[in-house]
């Protein structure tokens, strides 16, 4: 399989595993309509560096590694739901502003990094990948490191392609939004994600 494929089908499957609007998406939605487009694709730049990490395990068959990932996946998935939880709360009291903040460069890597560590909070995201991997047939191609890198490369573009989309939607809305509806939007975001915080941690002792 070339790399042109390879990278058309990494392309298709980073688009397609962050299409849908969970936690992510929503935070992503949050802090475009509070801090602008910008900040709303820089968060979401951070989970399709996650995905392109987690996209990597599988392109490379890191069979270890994934197996390391989903061993440790209770303590992992504890953090990232307490961390949830606690931006969650933050959002609920969060003041909207009158006009989109203009982000500094430290305020920007936080809403990378954020994203970055709530999606790679996920272990179970890499049997994911590997399902979809095997199911295009890409699990059963040699690659190489070459053919694994046009396949990277293509799961970043393919989730930044969808961030960019997301961000510039709600960014393009944003003008029609009022500070009342931006201030019960924190309350109903810092809610969800506090809701899905506690899913998670209800989750982990089912």
């Amino acid at each position: 399989m070339d790399g042109f494929s390879l990278f058309w089908r990494g392309l298709w499957l980073g688009f397609s595993i962050a299409a849908p609007v969970g936690p992510i998406g929503l935070l992503c939605i949050q802090r475009t309509l509070n801090g602008g487009m910008t900040q709303g694709f820089v968060s979401g730049l951070g989970a399709a560096s996650a995905d392109a990490v987690y996209g990597a395990v599988a392109a490379l068959g890191l069979a270890s590694l994934a197996s390391f990932l989903t061993s440790v996946s209770f303590w992992v998935q504890l953090v990232g739901s307490l961390f949830l939880l606690t931006l969650g709360v933050r959002i609920f009291f969060l003041r909207p502003a009158t006009i989109a903040i203009k982000s500094s460069g430290s305020g920007l890597l936080a809403s990378y990094g954020s994203t970055f560590l709530l999606t790679l909070a996920n272990p179970m995201t890499i049997l994911s990948f590997l399902a979809v991997f095997a199911g295009i047939g890409l699990a059963r191609t040699s690659t190489g490191y070459i053919g694994a890198g046009w396949t990277v490369a293509g799961v970043f573009l393919g989730s930044a392609c969808w961030w960019l989309f997301l961000s510039a939607v709600t960014g393009l809305l944003r003008k029609r939004v009022t500070s009342i509806a931006l201030f019960w939007l924190n309350r109903f975001a810092g809610c969800l994600l506090a809701g899905f915080a506690i899913y998670l941690l209800v989750s982990l002792w089912r």
